[in-house]
């Protein structure tokens, strides 16, 4: 099977383009088993999963996380304050001795929508302190505009609310803001439902995909994921070979009378 092209984040050089979470699953094993079959490279940890008491569930969760030798993108994921995203991160760099973050920085609980203020804030204390930042955002321009500017080169817009699996609640946004920040390395987070939800957001030209919910909460998480592992891959080849436009009008595929067939559209 052709593979799509390999990508940079941050430095990093990468040949999957599915990030994939820990969380939910029923089992540990059955975690371990998806995230092999998805063939990530990168899979989100929080620094919540670390148990206080170093019990034995705990030892073997991050055992197992260590066996599959991925990067690993720590999460400020349950942080609905500055102070507290910031605080966080830094534990979450000692832990795991990474200098990168997925910054979630929550405002509202409801819809865990991504409080733009908090977020601009920590995201400049955080790249001040070293970080490379992943920040969690809406698919609002200026605010990826704004963030941009503070130093992130990759920006994660969701498609639709964290776990609601609505799929890309505004593909014109998105699009918009593949257009206009095309120097950076952008990745849907959050809301990808199904295997064809990742596609469209690949074909509009997005680096990556970051998902857990659509393949942990799954009948069968290991063939979840493997779909989506092969969907992403196949909206990545559509985008680099060039994805037919739509037309307005009827355009015929078979030759005319007395045309040669390599002349046809």
């Amino acid at each position: 099977m052709k593979q799509a092209s390999n990508w940079t984040v941050y430095g990093q050089e990468l040949g999957s383009r599915l990030f994939i979470g820990t969380a939910l699953y029923p089992s540990p094993k059955v975690m371990v088993d998806a995230i092999r079959a998805s063939r990530a490279e990168v899979i989100t940890v929080s620094l919540r999963r670390q148990a206080a008491n170093q019990s034995n569930s705990g030892e073997q969760f991050w055992q197992m996380i260590e066996d599959l030798n991925c990067h690993l993108l720590p999460n400020t994921a349950g942080c609905y304050s500055v102070k507290e995203a910031v605080k966080t991160a830094h534990m979450a760099r000692e832990l795991f001795q990474t200098d990168w973050v997925k910054l979630e920085v929550m405002g509202d609980s409801y819809n865990l929508q991504p409080d733009p203020f908090a977020l601009v804030e920590a995201t400049k204390i955080l790249i001040e302190d070293g970080f490379k930042v992943f920040p969690y955002t809406t698919d609002d321009l200026v605010l990826c505009q704004k963030l941009a500017e503070l130093g992130c080169e990759v920006l994660m817009p969701w498609g639709a609310p964290i776990g609601t699996g609505q799929g890309l609640l505004n593909p014109y946004a998105l699009k918009t803001l593949r257009e206009r920040l095309p120097e950076l390395t952008l990745l849907v987070d959050a809301g990808i439902g199904k295997p064809s939800d990742a596609v469209q957001a690949m074909e509009l030209g997005f680096d990556g995909i970051l998902l857990n919910t659509a393949v942990a909460e799954a009948l069968e998480p290991q063939t979840m994921a493997y779909a989506f592992a092969d969907a992403i891959n196949a909206g990545r080849l559509a985008f680099e070979a060039g994805v037919m436009p739509k037309r307005d009008n009827a355009k015929p595929s078979t030759p005319t009378l007395e045309q040669p067939i390599w002349q046809q559209g």
